[in-house]
């Protein structure tokens, strides 16, 4: 028996009938959950997580145990650990904003078994957790503004379901989400995407993308470079508000 998880629903007065109301599953399903071996689907671990405000880990720690590629390992315990993340994308969502369909789409054609994407998306999802814990990062995302129109191979449910869950990201106390205007022209954020996370002994540390393999830095003078550059980037962007706004539009344009 998932000791762990029984007495997380308890403590949150949650029950095997309440869960599989809140996310869509027979209570039969939500019920077996307890049970020795019995997992839930990446999704629903994450709103489980979510609606006992624990962590997906501290649930089910067997099927934390390294799901990431091993270069990505180091990067997602600084991102665990991180007190603030600041995260910009010229042409994807933020990976911790991205909904299972879209990370699913961003790895179309990829060299991947399918059981590697499940697990890379897996990991993905429940990498998410740390914006619903009792104390969340600061996470601020900029975005360009084309990536809320960028079609998912011509998937339009797929981005209608993902800008509205952008709208829901962006309205959490701990996100702020800023767009990039698309009239911005020539702007430092043409480089490509890259996150900066501050840890809590003060340390600065960054993951750049490129076509190969990324890079995970904790060099100071290359950090402080790319804090630069996130400044500038930042300064192109829209208000909180005025930003939210052009994601609620972009929703409404997929439907």
């Amino acid at each position: 028996m998932n000791e762990v998880l029984q007495a997380a629903m308890v403590e949150a007065g949650e029950t095997a009938e309440s869960l599989a109301a809140q996310t869509g599953v027979d209570p039969k399903t939500a019920a077996r959950w307890i049970s020795p071996g019995r997992v839930p689907q990446p999704r629903r671990r994450v709103q489980v997580a979510a609606l006992l405000g624990r962590d997906v880990g501290d649930l089910w720690p067997d099927v934390l145990k390294r799901r990431e590629p091993h270069w990505l390992r180091e990067w997602v315990d600084w991102e665990r650990d991180a007190v603030a993340l600041r995260w910009f994308e010229h042409m994807w969502v933020p990976g911790l904003l991205q909904t299972e369909a879209y990370a699913r789409a961003t790895l179309t054609g990829e060299s991947f078994t399918g059981s590697e994407v499940d697990e890379l998306v897996a990991s993905r999802l429940e990498r998410q957790a740390i914006l619903r814990r009792d104390r969340p990062p600061l996470f601020i995302a900029v975005i360009f503004e084309g990536v809320l129109y960028q079609s998912a191979y011509g998937d339009r449910d797929l981005m209608r379901e993902q800008t509205e869950h952008l709208v829901d990201c962006a309205t959490m106390p701990g996100v702020q989400v800023h767009i990039v205007p698309r009239d911005v022209g020539m702007y430092p954020g043409l480089g490509g995407g890259f996150i900066l996370a501050e840890l809590p002994t003060g340390e600065h540390v960054a993951h750049v993308d490129s076509q190969a393999s990324a890079q995970i830095l904790n060099q100071a003078a290359a950090v402080a470079t790319l804090s630069r550059r996130w400044e500038r980037i930042r300064g192109e962007a829209l208000t909180r508000s005025q930003s939210l706004d052009l994601i609620r539009e972009a929703a409404g344009s997929w439907t």
